[in-house]
């Protein structure tokens, strides 16, 4: 007979781990099957603000592939709609209520691939009954949104609760739809995943764009009218909304697993080795926004919770399910995003991460342009490096600025995982034309300024 593998969880890491175990051993050898909340597989839930504002014009366009796509093509039996409500350690089987046609099934596994991602942080408040609270994790809680947003009465009126990515991208949406926003954070800025002196340059676009940011304010509740969402109730006094957005991030969703008795570590994502097997649970993978994993440069679990490294990690766990041998390497934090036209970029430590883990160090920003001074449509950029003292290994770096300032960060993000110092970044051999770089390139003046820090 042949071995089952169930998937619970239909998106990135999870479909990934089905289709590469499915690339190494037949339909005749591994049944497939996997088990989706929601309506969709294999979307890009970071493409959700792009077609909340309408750059990305069709749903569809955000789906990678349909549940047809893994069934015909793969083989692999995708049952949407389906939520698993427990996981049998002993008896090997899992319980999923089925949401649309109701009733429950229970399927027996001899392997199992946990992928049930993240959930929105939600606070207590955002329970109330009034109608256009709307946190955006899933294309269903997008499609949610969206709903809200095309239906009449149109809201005029948008209030983001955080400063995250999703705080950022969501305020840029909505404000291209017209909407007066309002981005309220309880800390000092939005942008708390670049330091404080980076994230000011953030501020001032979002501001520039439009939006209305207030800071060290925290959201108390809500006031509705007729049912839907009126205001934003705060320490500072009420904002008027016809709907509000959560971007206060996101937490692993592993209350199943935790009650299954599958191992949390400190960050309450699921512990995993390097082969994405859960720690100590024969049979048992997991990956994706739901576990913690390991930073290349503090040695410290940490949970990331982006697309890219969930699709790695699914990868390799299917992998290792097929019968191969794969591991994953960690993280070291890489991310970009944009307002309007302002880039942003992140890899390493920041400040208080690198004082956290033990390191001295020194920081330095460089200010430098895009493009060579003369060329049209030089624009200022800012670069700041994080650099181990007295070694000048690099530990960190963030980068703020216009047209190709953010993928600059992979430069970066090379030199920090293959533990280079700032000195020998200086003599990297970096492309220069004027339509793309100034002579010394800024990642270039950037680490020559650390050298100099260090040598003092």
């Amino acid at each position: 007979m042949a071995e089952r593998l169930i998937v619970v969880g239909g998106d990135a890491a999870g479909m990934a781990a089905a289709s590469q175990a499915r690339r190494r051993r037949s339909r005749d050898d591994l049944e497939i099957i996997a088990f989706e909340r929601g309506h969709f597989t294999s979307y890009s839930a970071c493409g959700i603000p792009y077609w909340i504002s309408g750059l990305v014009t069709d749903r569809e366009q955000l789906v990678a592939r349909s549940p047809k796509t893994h069934r015909e093509e793969f083989g692999i039996e995708v049952r949407l709609r389906h939520d698993v409500v427990a996981i049998d350690l002993v008896h090997r089987e899992v319980v999923a209520r089925d949401l649309d046609g109701g009733g429950e099934v229970r399927e027996p596994f001899d392997t199992l691939m946990y992928a049930a991602g993240a959930v929105p942080k939600k606070p207590d408040w955002a329970g109330a009954d009034a109608a256009g609270v709307f946190g955006v994790q899933t294309l269903d809680d997008g499609s949610a949104l969206r709903a809200w947003l095309d239906a009449d009465p149109q809201p005029r009126c948008a209030v983001v609760v955080g400063g995250g990515y999703i705080g950022v991208e969501m305020a840029e949406a909505l404000v291209r739809r017209g909407l007066s926003v309002t981005l309220v954070e309880r800390g000092e800025q939005p942008m708390s995943t670049v330091d404080p002196d980076m994230a000011r340059l953030v501020t001032e676009a979002m501001r520039a764009l439009g939006v209305t940011i207030r800071t060290g304010v925290r959201v108390t509740g809500v006031s509705q009218r007729d049912g839907r969402v009126s205001e934003v109730v705060t320490d500072d006094g009420p904002i008027q909304a016809d709907v509000v957005v959560l971007g206060l991030g996101v937490r692993p969703n592993t209350g199943l697993a935790e009650a299954a008795g599958l191992p949390l570590g400190p960050t309450g994502g699921i512990r995993v080795d390097r082969r994405m097997r859960v720690t100590g649970v024969p049979g048992v993978w997991a990956g994706g926004d739901c576990v913690e994993t390991l930073h290349r440069v503090s040695g410290l679990p940490v949970h990331v919770p982006l697309g890219t490294h969930a699709n790695k990690q699914g990868r390799v766990a299917g992998i290792n399910i097929g019968g191969g041998y794969a591991t994953f390497a960690g993280v070291i934090g890489t991310a970009v995003t944009k307002v309007c036209d302002l880039e942003v970029g992140r890899t390493g430590l920041r400040e208080r991460e690198a004082q956290a883990a033990g390191f001295e160090f020194v920081s330095v920003i460089a200010e430098s342009t895009n493009r060579a001074g003369y060329y049209p449509g030089a624009r200022p950029m800012t670069v700041k490096l994080i650099a181990e003292r007295p070694s000048g290994r690099l530990l960190g770096a963030q980068i703020v600025g216009w047209s190709e300032a953010a993928k600059r960060i992979d430069t970066l993000a090379v030199a920090l995982w293959n533990k280079m110092t700032v000195d020998d970044m200086t003599a990297l051999d970096l492309a220069y034309a004027p339509p793309y770089a100034p002579v010394w390139d800024p990642v270039l003046v950037a680490a020559r300024k650390a050298v100099d820090a260090l040598a003092r």
